[in-house]
């Protein structure tokens, strides 16, 4: 029988068993909020939630969209909770966090998106705020919205280079992400 290979440490992961990971766990869970980190099964839960850190998302955890690349669930969402907004800001002030990360389903729910920075800021005065925002279907007066509430940095991802695009994204446009980061970059805001 071959000898079994172990694999390096360095490959191996955490799962989360400290107490940074517990108590961001308890924070997450109690004020009802979602997480790519869980919704998207990162491996790198453990590692981040152990550090007290968690990329929050907005609107549910139920996507419009089907893309190839994500392990969100897709579907027809839920209705929105009207005090998500506050729950992201109590968290991050419970988390202690100096910079705070948030990204969404594929909703296109700008009011939504406008409040939560709003009211992370207004509960979080010192904390940095980067958003992951989707593409808002190319409304320009949507990215715009969101510019004006003044995220520290906006980020969307592209994901895959054009060639590719229109086998993993579902629904979003390979010019109509770049028309959006544009915008982004044309305000002076940091864009990823």
């Amino acid at each position: 029988m071959p000898e079994r290979v172990r694999k390096p440490e360095w490959l191996k992961i955490s799962i989360g068993a400290n107490e940074r990971y517990t108590e961001t766990k308890r924070i997450v869970e109690s004020h009802c909020l979602h997480t790519i980190c869980s919704s998207g099964r990162c491996p790198n839960m453990g590692e981040c939630w152990g550090k007290g850190t968690a990329t929050f998302m907005i609107g549910g955890n139920i996507c419009t969209r089907c893309c190839k690349f994500c392990n969100t669930a897709s579907g027809k969402p839920l209705p929105l909770d009207a005090d998500e907004p506050t729950h992201v800001a109590e968290s991050i002030a419970l988390m202690k966090l100096s910079h705070a990360v948030v990204t969404s389903v594929d909703r296109d729910d700008l009011s939504h998106w406008v409040r939560t920075i709003r009211e992370i800021k207004r509960l979080n005065p010192d904390t940095t705020v980067e958003v992951l925002i989707p593409d808002f279907q190319g409304r320009k007066e949507l990215v715009a919205q969101v510019i004006d509430a003044q995220p520290e940095i906006i980020s969307h991802n592209m994901e895959t280079v054009r060639r590719i695009s229109p086998l993993v994204r579902s629904a979003a446009k390979y010019e109509t992400s770049l028309e959006v980061l544009r915008q982004i970059a044309e305000s002076n805001t940091t864009t990823k």
